[in-house]
């Protein structure tokens, strides 16, 4: 598992290993945040697509289904 900072995620830039209609490459574009700092959720953007996923940003950290840039 890899460690990220959740105040960093915002803009930043995956890529989803098992690609899902044809969509691999995408952008966090919103992040809401608790009073304590912890991501409360987390949604994504579909570079080709441009449709929106609100994911769980803790699956972020799975190597297995996500890389972190654009690959």
């Amino acid at each position: 598992m890899k460690n990220i900072n959740p105040n960093k995620l915002l803009n930043s830039k995956w890529t989803a290993v098992k690609p899902v209609n044809k969509e691999k490459h995408f952008v966090v574009t919103k992040v809401q945040l608790n009073r304590k700092d912890q991501v409360e959720s987390c949604h994504m953007v579909a570079v080709m697509s441009h449709r929106e996923y609100a994911v769980d940003w803790q699956e972020l950290k799975q190597a297995s289904h996500w890389v972190q840039g654009w690959k």
